[in-house]
């Protein structure tokens, strides 16, 4: 699985300097919020660290400011960054895109393990769908990942699809990966189907 990082906006993920109107970092430059990101990822690959050696080791060089808090914050919502008894550490490649393919949280987690069910599968396609657009992964990654889920889920066997094959339900999606939606709601409507039918 190739890995990319594109340094996105903590708050409404641009890689470019056109953020949201809404957006907490708007005005800021694209090469402000790439450095912010060095400044972390600098500290946190040497070793592994806790919050307030991290904010001093970047204060050394750089002012921490909100902009370094978002970017943290960002690095661990999609789980690059994970707190382990009171450190923060960096995962590794393999711990890291392990991580990705297997959704940790809730209601990510019950559509992962347990699959839909009719009644829900619009959302929980789409869920998977933004899930893996929100933590990188390219749409040939996605549409790999999602058909896998569909699979071994029980999801596709299970039927109550309109369309005919996997790859059409997966395709038919795709407008979620390049709009970048949010996964949020979608989920946790399907997750309560779910939790009602199994």
């Amino acid at each position: 699985m190739a890995r990319h990082f594109e340094y996105p906006c903590p708050d409404c993920r641009s890689t470019n300097d056109l953020h949201d109107p809404d957006c907490e970092f708007a005005g800021v430059e694209w090469h402000d919020v790439e450095k912010a990101y060095a400044d972390l990822l600098a500290v946190l690959s040497s070793g592994v660290t806790g919050e307030d050696e991290l904010r001093e080791a970047v204060d050394e060089f750089a002012d921490w400011d909100r902009l370094h808090h978002g970017a943290l914050r960002y690095l661990r919502n999609v789980q690059r960054v994970e707190e382990r008894r009171d450190r923060l550490e960096l995962l590794d490649p393999d711990e890291y895109r392990d991580r990705l393919t297997r959704p940790q949280y809730e209601p990510l987690q019950t559509i992962y393990e347990k699959g839909s069910v009719p009644g829900c599968h619009d959302n929980s396609v789409f869920a998977m769908v933004a899930y893996y657009e929100m933590v990188g992964l390219t749409w040939e990654e996605t549409r790999e990942q999602v058909l896998e889920w569909l699979d071994e889920s029980g999801t596709w066997a299970r039927g109550g699809f309109a369309e005919d094959t996997p790859e059409e339900l997966v395709d038919s999606k795709r407008h979620v990966f390049e709009a970048g939606y949010g996964w949020k709601q979608a989920a946790r409507e399907a997750k309560a189907v779910i939790d009602r039918s199994l």
